[in-house]
């Protein structure tokens, strides 16, 4: 049962990144290194962020916290777009490169799956950092309850943030990727008004009870980010059709 549990937890935090991973990134080499270097990028920023506020532990004052959530989620954000900057000068390599051979650019659905990829370098160092340590100790004899949650076990509550964050900040990237593009603020915005949202309602899980209300916030703002997502990529989809209809239908009249 230990090990069934544990499993249960450790596919319900992660299963959602493996299934992308092997349906999406795993035939695309180039998919395959931006994912890696994505997880490498958000992990060693998280590495110098933890080895800066180790010298404020423990933490025993609530502004104090507030701050540290500040300070690592504006330092994550800063990344996102020096992540997308490294992205376009790559992106006119191979585009330079594939009209040398005579090849397509890039599409803009090719573009989308880098974008994902991307996402889940950075939700995957997110479920690494932050979950995996919790979830090791699930695979034993016993579950563990903290005092502020004797409703829910600690390793479900770390499973289901993890969850949340992990597909947070995969489709938020994909999100971002179009504001930047299209240069649109509401877009750009869009990704670290939800991470900061995330973040600071994960804080409710800290209060008596809180994790019967804070770990469904989270997972609302999870949907939510999905359903955006959905709701930018199909209209960006259907305007090229469009666009590629009106020109074909000129070219006949032509």
């Amino acid at each position: 049962m230990a090990l069934a549990a544990g499993i249960g937890y450790t596919l319900l935090a992660l299963g959602p990144a493996f299934a992308l991973f092997v349906s999406v990134i795993a035939a695309k080499p180039l998919l395959v290194l931006f994912v890696l270097t994505s997880a490498l990028i958000w992990l060693v920023s998280l590495i110098i962020l933890s080895a800066f506020w180790r010298a404020f532990l423990p933490i025993g004052s609530s502004w104090l916290l507030v701050l540290l959530l500040v300070t690592c989620v504006s330092f994550q954000e800063l990344i996102r777009p020096v992540f997308w900057f490294s992205y376009k000068k790559l992106e006119g390599l191979l585009n330079a490169l594939a009209q040398r051979m005579s090849k397509p650019e890039l599409k803009y659905y090719e573009t989308m799956q880098i974008a994902l990829a991307g996402g889940l370098g950075h939700g995957i160092a997110h479920a690494v950092f932050f979950c995996l340590s919790l979830l090791t100790p699930s695979f034993g004899k016993a579950t563990f309850y903290v005092d502020s949650c004797k409703q829910m076990p600690l390793f479900l509550v770390a499973a289901m943030l993890s969850l949340s964050f992990l597909i947070i900040h995969t489709f938020s990237m994909i999100v971002a990727f179009n504001g930047y593009d299209d240069g649109k603020r509401s877009l750009v915005v869009f990704a670290p008004a939800m991470h900061f949202a995330a973040a600071f309602l994960s804080l409710v899980n800290l209060f008596q009870g809180g994790c019967m209300v804070g770990v469904p916030l989270v997972l609302v703002c999870a949907v939510g980010v999905i359903c955006y997502c959905g709701k930018i990529v199909w209209a960006k989809v259907g305007d090229q059709d469009t666009a590629i209809s009106m020109s074909n239908r000129a070219n006949i009249l032509s």
